[in-house]
């Protein structure tokens, strides 16, 4: 039973990064042109004043600095980076950089909790960074790598690996879904003035803008950080992180269906490294796959049909 709670738990989990692999996507194609911060804030600000107004908890005592520090580094700074990345950057090309994640989260894990990663799931982020290198080579190859969305996508991901490993060290006493409520307001809060000073006045939405804020806001937030803080909290951080290199395979795809975006045989062959990564970094997958190799070598040779013999008269 312990081997089926631990692959629903990796189940669960890849929801997350499912949902978040429509960013890309959906940014470039119904968000308004040019806003990243304000597309940001809009994300997580109003997903977490409801989650908040609903549930009517507040932090307590050292929650306070501790919900601001992670809604910093796994909201206002990752989201806002995001986005930069998300308008400056092909679909694919954008969230396949985010495939560095779990050699983040393992280094962050091991200095921070002395968390350690067996060799199996550093060899399956290894794998996923194989695919971004295929992926960024086939982009420089079409001139179509925007440097500052790189660099973008890159410190989203550093920000977000520190704040992921802090989730796991800091156990909250009123669970996933109340610490995920304070880190979106916290984060969103921070990125109010930062829009303003960088983009403005808000932009007028038209309904297909404020149809894919619901879901980035619903969908990408609520749903997604409360299924992706809870395998944090069952899982080890560097396994998570793998997990996660399911966002880059859902962004390429999007990509290419949404936006016409191309998609060759590097294309494929990244995605099949990010996908047999994931597989083989799961310590249940890993698990039911000997408890199958074990059962085919434990099946009883059929036994030999013996004939009597008459015995002599």
């Amino acid at each position: 039973m312990e081997g089926i709670s631990g692959l629903r738990t990796v189940l669960v989990t890849a929801v997350a990064p499912v949902v978040w692999g429509s960013t890309y996507a959906v940014t470039q194609l119904w968000l308004p042109p040019g806003r990243p911060f304000f597309s940001a804030v809009m994300r997580l600000l109003p997903a977490g004043l409801l989650m908040l107004l609903w549930l009517r908890r507040l932090p307590r005592g050292a929650w306070w600095g501790r919900a601001l520090v992670l809604g910093t580094l796994n909201h206002a700074v990752f989201f806002g980076l995001l986005y930069v990345a998300a308008y400056r950057l092909p679909s694919g090309l954008a969230s396949t950089l985010t495939a560095i994640s779990p050699l983040v989260v393992m280094a962050v894990a091991w200095l921070a909790i002395g968390e350690r990663q067996a060799p199996v799931a550093v060899g399956g982020a290894v794998v996923g960074i194989a695919g971004v290198v295929l992926l960024v080579w086939q982009g420089e190859r079409g001139g179509s790598v925007d440097l500052v969305g790189v660099a973008a996508s890159v410190g989203a991901v550093v920000s977000a690996s520190v704040g992921f490993v802090l989730v796991k060290r800091w156990t909250a006493p009123d669970g996933v879904l109340v610490t995920t409520a304070w880190q979106l307001v916290a984060g969103g809060v921070l990125l109010v003035p930062v829009a303003l000073v960088a983009e403005g006045a808000p932009p007028a939405l038209d309904g297909a803008a404020v149809l894919a804020l619901l879901w980035l806001g619903l969908a990408g937030s609520v749903l997604g950080y409360v299924v992706w803080f809870r395998g944090l909290t069952r899982m080890d951080a560097g396994a998570v992180a793998v997990v996660g290199l399911l966002n880059p395979v859902v962004g390429t795809v999007l990509g290419v269906v949404l936006l016409g975006e191309p998609f060759g045989w590097v294309h494929l062959a990244a995605v099949a490294l990010v996908l047999g990564g994931v597989l083989v970094a799961q310590a249940p997958v890993r698990a039911a796959v000997r408890r199958l190799v074990g059962r085919r070598d434990a099946t009883p040779a059929e036994p030999a049909i013996e004939v009597p013999v008459e015995a002599p008269v």
